[in-house]
């Protein structure tokens, strides 16, 4: 393919209106929307707004007249057709971490009888410390981690495994698990499962209530776009609703916060998982960046996340002076998430190099080099420029420079 084609195909992108909803630098390719979205324009104003009236004139009326308190309400219904939950079912709040935590209590809970909560080896970390910090609490009697490899997921589920967690898109590789199959070998097996969905959310058409998922958590700072740290959100079947128990009880997760009773009672449904005060500027600029999803449909943007995503990898693999990157994403394009990666010794400092010459990707131990795929705003022209630049990188051999050499402590 050369540069024409890849302009034609711009051209003709339904979705090619969309990258004007958003901040994007002149000269810079942003391939790490994977990590943290690009501002949307809607985002940017809302702020201005939330901080200068909101904050800054009405204060503490706010939380009636600009509806603040309904926030973790209004956002998880916002993200609900993104990841194909009905209704009631989805709620902003806290992080990634601290929900899993709650879903996992909450899941041992439902199934007293069971002590096991089966992971993968190479599931993203915070899942696995989460874990073990509630082995930690619950003791070894109650609560026993179980990892298992990629391919022996299935035969370590057995009567004795409470839930499964997994994280939908592998962070490294980007390969997609089959959510149906997976969630059905659980239930088979007596046991629950909790999907984070940490870099399917707003990527991939995402069926929770198809797919009959218990629980779910995911974040909004990724291909949501809602800004560093945004808050994550909760999915909680409506099957489920009446049995919530989950330890953190704070008081917005009781049936009447502003009564101020001494003793906790558990409010209904999804109001549960809520614990302190919402951080109203952050959850506001979520809020306002999710409206950019409005009039996107999910098979659209999977459709040009596919394209983008083929034509990258047949871009590296067929010029000559990159024969030394390995790609670890899956070939086939139905098992690979909204991203590509590539393994390469020197992955570091080539990822470093290439952010000089304004290609932004990232790297993630030991040895990938990780391109996110967004396609709401990545071009097919982007695409194309961006393995220039990297030809270019290792045709000079710049990233041997020492000052790429040396990590920095975000990497």
């Amino acid at each position: 393919m050369n540069k024409s084609e890849f302009m034609l195909m711009d051209q003709s992108d339904p979705l090619a209106h969309k990258r004007q909803e958003f901040c994007l630098n002149e000269g810079q390719i942003y391939l790490d929307g994977n990590s943290l979205g690009v501002l949307p324009e809607s985002a940017k104003q809302h702020a201005q707004e939330v901080v200068g009236v909101q904050w800054g004139r009405d204060l503490i009326t706010s939380w009636n007249k600009h509806n603040w308190i309904d926030l973790p309400v209004e956002i998880g219904e916002k993200i609900a057709p993104l990841v194909g939950a009905e209704v009631g079912q989805v709620i902003c709040c806290d992080s990634i971490s601290v929900n899993i935590f709650k879903l996992l209590a909450c899941a041992l809970t439902l199934r007293p009888e069971r002590i096991k909560i089966l992971s993968q080896t190479d599931n993203f970390p915070t899942d696995l410390y989460v874990a073990q910090g509630l082995q930690q609490i619950l003791g070894d009697k109650r609560c026993e981690i179980v990892l298992a490899d990629d391919g022996q997921i299935t035969e370590m589920l057995d009567d004795s495994v409470a839930v499964v967690l997994l994280t939908q898109v592998n962070f490294r590789t980007g390969k997609i698990h089959n959510m149906d199959k997976l969630t059905q070998l659980a239930h088979e097996a007596g046991a629950l499962i909790i999907w984070d969905l940490a870099h399917s959310a707003g990527a991939i058409p995402v069926e929770l209530d198809n797919c009959n998922v218990d629980f779910a958590v995911g974040c909004g700072y990724k291909f949501l776009n809602g800004g560093p740290g945004a808050p994550a959100f909760v999915y909680a079947a409506r099957k489920h609703h009446q049995y919530i128990s989950q330890p953190l009880q704070g008081w917005m997760g009781h049936v009447k916060p502003f009564d101020f009773a001494p003793d906790y009672i558990t409010a209904p449904g999804m109001f549960s998982f809520l614990v302190g005060t919402p951080p109203v500027v952050s959850m506001s600029i979520l809020s306002a960046a999710l409206d950019v999803f409005a009039d996107a449909d999910t098979r659209a943007l999977r459709d040009k996340s596919i394209k983008l995503s083929s034509v990258f990898i047949s871009l590296v693999e067929q010029n000559s002076k990159l024969t030394d990157f390995v790609l670890v994403s899956p070939r086939q394009a139905e098992e690979r998430g909204s991203q590509v990666s590539f393994r390469h010794p020197q992955a570091y400092a080539i990822c470093q190099s290439l952010i000089e010459v304004g290609v932004i990707a990232d790297f993630r131990a030991p040895d990938i080099l990780r391109f996110g795929i967004t396609p709401l705003y990545t071009s097919y022209m982007d695409i194309w420029e961006a393995v220039e630049r990297l030809t270019e990188v290792m045709d000079l051999q710049s990233y041997k420079q020492s000052k790429y050499q040396v990590k920095a402590r975000v990497t």
